[in-house]
């Protein structure tokens, strides 16, 4: 039976932290608040993890289009090719926030997804999922938890995400109401920014 732990988000509990990075490091899978919607993952470097979520959202692994979430800027260039400046400064000034950030992936991506050429890039502005990450040494692969209901797209309480998702997944972790907006997600593979899906993150940092 999976656990279902509150981390407050203005200080996150290090112990609680600490517990769900155990899980992690053993394959398990989580779902954790971020700034936009609940999201569902697992640890980039544990391959019947990956497995185990794309089953869930019913992708095969390789053509699955999961993003990577990182707790600041620095573990770019272990996944993307280098960006020009101009690219770079639009992450910094809108990250961490409400983006996700589909960039060239470099050689040194896992085993699983040297086939991508692009790999999308969160640095949510939430303290449990940054600090979860940074705790964990690297960054958890990703995905949104989506709802049947076609008018809600998104479940915002922590309380029905685990009475629906619970028997999936390892730990839930109650970081109070999620948002039912989705990130703003912007393709800079081509050199210059294509907004794919206008989210939650403004386009005034363009």
């Amino acid at each position: 039976m999976s656990e279902f732990i509150k981390i407050y988000n203005e200080n996150p509990n290090q112990k609680a932290i600490d517990k769900v990075v155990a899980v992690l490091k053993r394959g398990g899978l989580v779902i954790y608040p971020t700034d936009t919607v609940y999201g569902l993952g697992c640890d980039i470097t544990n391959n019947k993890a990956l497995e185990k979520i794309a089953q869930i959202k019913g992708v095969k692994l390789d053509k699955a289009k999961f993003s990577f979430i990182c707790d600041n800027l620095s573990h770019l260039s272990d996944y993307v090719k280098q960006l020009d400046s101009g690219t770079f400064k639009i992450l910094k000034r809108a990250l961490p926030g409400p983006y996700t950030f589909i960039l060239p992936g470099s050689n040194n991506l896992p085993k699983v997804f040297k086939k991508k050429k692009t790999v999308g890039i969160r640095i949510p502005d939430n303290n449990i999922i940054r600090t979860l990450v940074e705790s964990l040494g690297n960054p958890i692969v990703s995905t949104s938890i989506r709802d049947d209901d076609e008018i809600l797209e998104y479940t915002t309480d922590p309380e029905l995400i685990f009475e629906k998702w619970g028997k999936l997944v390892d730990i839930v972790i109650d970081g109070g109401y999620g948002d039912n907006q989705a990130s703003t997600i912007i393709d800079f593979t081509e050199g210059y920014p294509e907004v794919i899906r206008e989210g939650k993150g403004s386009l005034d940092i363009l």
